[in-house]
């Protein structure tokens, strides 16, 4: 068998964090009842006219800057011609000849610790199409138009990425880089990051590009990965076998780990791009970027390095917590709030990691808030709560966001602190405990645990355990 090598780009569609459409004053928010987040722009009824959303631009403009490209000052919109019954015009409105973001580039840390450019070739802003929603037992499709006009940007790569490690390490940077812009949450789950592969492969050595494929459907980094592998493989079983590799598009079904054609890949020409005639050229003044410039905020790199100087965090504990925005946030913000950062770091790396792969939840979709996490730190710190009693109640705090405060009231949870009662039941566990006690007395300082877990059984785990522990050395 012949090596080859994986040629991979990749078109990131991204919904863009405003609170309003790209050409309509229709919400963006997720959900919602089918077609009430619409109006006769989004829905394309006749007459309608698009507007423009400034920060639609801002955005895309924002994003480029922090992915290296040049920003096109005269950009304009085109209409992109296709027949599909959730795209209610029967065009999309995106950017063809004059895209707001080209030649730009991120770089990634490759499999063998390199650093390595992936070529971004263009950014553009688009509109985004509405929802089919498959109803099996009525043996129809339905149509929801909430989503029509959520305006996305396009992130097109140049073909540079090797394999599906490389991949997954340019959509970790690109979705930190957007989400530290705060220009998208990029949640695959709820389809604001998606990504559609161009994969092809050769001959190791070989100048020319083989046939590529793209395949769509892919919502999440692991079925990104999973693709990659399969149609990799499909390419070279055909190569081998002596057959074609066919320009196509097609459909990743993750549940079977299978990919199936849904058409010929489309040329340009196919879909009969003209300029818009009802948006104006966009003119961006220099001005205008610079003010854009001046917003950029810390960026993950910057914000690890600042996190192990200032803070005197472990590189491990900056690395993990800056790989997601929402939990460097709930650091600073709990920091900033009084507490001890190694502290804070603790709470974020120990419970909040082991309660996000425990209830497999995304460590993106953290609830817990910077009020309520110093709450509990300066319950432990006063001798309210023990640290068992306030991992129930972190535990809580992640499902539920509750009160900490409020919590151990109603649960009856707070530390018994009274020496005088604790005295009384640590002389009862000593007296039923002799040969414990006698290794105490003899300095086998470890025995002197059994003691304290006798008493705080004893106390249905209430007891303040620094105070148990000296009280037994005492009365032994």
């Amino acid at each position: 068998m012949k090596n080859y090598e994986t040629v991979i780009g990749l078109e990131v569609h991204v919904e863009l964090a405003t609170k309003t459409k790209i050409f309509c004053a229709c919400s963006t928010e997720f959900g919602g009842a089918p077609n009430t987040h619409t109006c006769p722009v989004c829905t394309g009824m006749p007459g309608s006219l698009p507007v423009l959303n400034k920060q639609v631009v801002e955005y895309a403009m924002a994003v480029g800057m922090a992915t290296n490209c040049d920003i096109t000052q005269n950009c304009k919109f085109d209409r992109k011609n296709y027949f599909y019954p959730d795209n209610p015009q029967n065009y999309q409105i995106s950017q063809l000849y004059e895209p707001i973001c080209r030649n730009g580039y991120v770089e990634i840390k490759t499999e063998d610790g390199t650093e390595k450019q992936v070529r971004i070739h263009e950014i553009h802003m688009e509109e985004d199409a509405g929802k089919l929603i498959h109803d099996d037992f009525n043996d129809a499709s339905l149509v929801d138009l909430n989503r029509s006009g959520v305006p996305l940007i396009e992130i097109v790569s140049e073909p540079d990425m090797r394999s599906a490690e490389e991949v997954i390490a340019y959509l970790e940077k690109l979705r930190l880089i957007i989400q530290y812009l705060g220009a998208s949450d990029c949640k695959l789950n709820e389809g604001s990051m998606r990504a559609d592969v161009n994969l092809s492969v050769r001959e190791v050595g070989a100048e020319e590009f083989g046939t590529r494929t793209e395949m769509k459907n892919l919502n999440s980094f692991k079925s990104i990965a999973r693709a990659i592998e399969n149609e990799r493989n499909r390419q070279i079983d055909l190569l081998e076998s002596g057959e074609e590799v066919l320009q196509e598009t097609r459909r990743w079904d993750d549940t079977k780990e299978y990919s199936y054609p849904m058409r010929s890949k489309e040329d340009a020409q196919d879909y009969r791009y003209f300029p818009d005639p009802d948006l104006t050229p966009i003119v961006i003044s220099d001005e205008w970027m610079e003010e854009v410039k001046s917003k950029e905020p810390e960026f993950r790199d910057e914000k690890m390095a600042r996190y192990i100087s200032e803070f005197d965090l472990p590189e491990y504990d900056a690395d993990i917590i800056t790989l997601y925005k929402p939990l460097a946030d709930l650091f600073e913000e709990t920091v900033a709030l009084g507490n001890k950062p190694k502290e804070v770091s603790n709470w974020i790396m120990g419970e909040t990691m082991r309660l996000c792969k425990e209830e497999s939840v995304d460590p993106d979709q953290v609830s817990v808030s910077a009020e309520n996490l110093s709450k509990l730190i300066k319950m432990i710190e006063d001798s309210t709560i023990n640290r068992g009693a306030a991992k129930e109640v972190f535990e809580a705090m992640f499902k539920d966001d509750v009160d900490p405060e409020t919590y151990v009231e109603e649960h009856n949870m707070k530390q018994d602190n009274d020496e005088e009662g604790l005295k009384e039941i640590i002389k009862k566990v000593i007296e039923e405990n002799p040969q414990a006690a006698d290794d105490v007395r003899n300095g086998k300082e470890k025995a002197i645990g059994a003691l304290v877990g006798q008493t705080m059984k004893a106390t249905q785990g209430k007891a303040n355990p620094g105070l148990v522990n000296k009280l037994i050395k005492e009365l032994l």
